[in-house]
C-alpha cells in the first residue's frame, strides 16, 4: 500500500493517511530458529503420543529429555501451534469475544449414517524450515476426509475454503460440529453453514472426546507421512499430503469400519440414502493419484499454499 517511490507524498505522510506505523513498515520478522522448530516438532510428537498431556506434563517430559524449557515457553509454543490437551478443563479453544457461540447438539445423539454429522479441526504441520497449518473436514460415520487445506496462517479463509469444497462435492450434513476456536465461530464460517441450511453445533466445556476421530487422523498422517518425509516447503507438502489423503480415503483399511475404506463406506451410505449411485459427489483422482484439494473458483491464493 505504501509507495516508497512516490514523489508527491512522503513515506511518513502515506503512513499517516493509512494509519499505519512507520516502524511496522520497516519491520522484517526473523525466521524461526532451527532449535525452536526442532522443539516444536518434539512437542507435536509428544502431543500425538500423549494427547492428554497439558503444558505442565509436556514441559516435564521435555526437561527429562534434556531440553532447557519451562512451562511458559511450552504454553507459548502450544498456542502458536494451535494445540490443546485432550482432557476435560475449564476452557477449551478460546472464541473471539465478538463471535456468536452455538449450543452443543450431539449429546445423546446416535450417529449412524453418513452426512449426519461432519466435524473439523486444525493441526500443526512441521517442515524442515518452517511450519504450516492443516484443516480437515471429516464425516463422522464413515471417517472419510471430505476436504482439507494447508495455510501458512491461522486466518479463517483456509477453513472457509475447505468448507466450500466439502459442501460443493459431498452435499451437506445435518449437523456440523466444531470447537469454539475463533476460525469456526467467525461470521464467515458460521455464515457459510447457515446459508447451506446446516445446523451448527459447538463443543461445550470438557467435550474433548469430540476431537478423537480427527486426532487419530492427525496421528496417522504424521507418523505415516509427514515425519517420514520431512517436507521442505508448502508446495512439496501439499503434493505429499494429497497423495496420503487419497490413500487414507480409498486404500487404507479402517478397523472401526470393519476394515473397509472410509470413502467406500461414505459412498455406500449415500447410495443407501438416495436409493441410487452417488456419482456426482464421489471423489475422483487425477492421473497422479492425488486428491484434488481446491476448485479454482474457491481458491484464495493469499491464505493457501499453492
Amino acid at each position: 500500500m505504501v509507495d516508497r517511490e512516490n514523489q508527491d507524498l512522503s513515506v511518513r505522510r502515506q503512513c499517516e493517511l493509512l494509519r499505519v506505523s512507520r516502524s511496522g513498515l520497516y519491520y522484517e520478522p526473523e525466521p524461526t530458529s532451527p532449535e525452536q522448530l526442532a522443539l516444536m516438532r518434539r512437542i507435536d510428537e509428544l502431543h500425538l503420543k500423549y494427547p492428554f498431556y497439558g503444558s505442565r506434563n509436556l514441559a516435564h517430559a521435555l526437561r527429562a529429555e534434556g531440553h532447557g524449557v519451562n512451562r511458559k515457553r511450552v504454553q507459548r509454543l502450544m498456542r502458536l501451534m494451535g494445540m490443546e490437551a485432550m482432557a476435560p478443563k475449564p476452557k477449551t479453544s478460546e472464541p473471539h469475544p465478538e463471535h456468536a457461540v452455538y449450543p452443543y447438539l450431539l449429546r445423546g445423539l446416535q450417529i449412524s449414517r453418513v452426512n449426519q454429522v461432519w466435524a473439523t479441526d486444525i493441526t500443526y504441520v512441521p517442515m524442515r524450515a518452517g511450519f504450516l497449518y492443516l484443516v480437515a473436514i471429516m464425516d463422522w460415520a464413515s471417517r472419510a476426509v471430505l476436504a482439507w487445506r494447508l495455510s501458512n496462517t491461522m486466518d479463517v479463509s483456509f477453513c472457509v475454503s475447505a468448507l466450500g469444497e466439502a459442501l460443493a462435492r459431498f452435499g451437506k450434513p445435518e449437523i456440523f460440529n466444531t470447537d469454539q476456536g475463533s476460525q469456526f465461530t467467525s461470521a464467515a464460517f458460521t455464515g457459510a453453514l447457515a446459508a447451506a441450511g446446516v445446523r451448527i453445533s459447538m463443543d461445550g466445556r470438557g467435550r474433548w472426546m469430540d476431537n478423537v476421530f480427527i486426532e487419530r487422523l492427525w496421528r496417522s498422517l504424521k507418523h505415516e507421512d509427514i515425519y517420514l518425509k520431512g517436507y521442505t516447503d508448502g508446495r512439496e507438502a501439499r503434493v505429499g499430503i494429497a497423495l496420503w489423503m487419497a490413500f487414507y480415503n480409498s486404500h487404507r483399511p479402517h478397523q472401526a469400519l470393519g476394515h473397509r475404506m472410509p470413502m467406500a463406506v461414505w459412498r455406500e451410505g449415500v447410495t443407501g440414502l438416495l436409493g441410487q449411485r452417488a456419482v456426482d459427489m464421489t471423489l475422483r483422482l487425477d492421473n497422479a493419484g492425488a486428491l484434488p484439494t481446491c476448485p479454482q473458483s474457491l481458491q484464495q491464493p493469499r491464505a493457501l499454499i499453492a
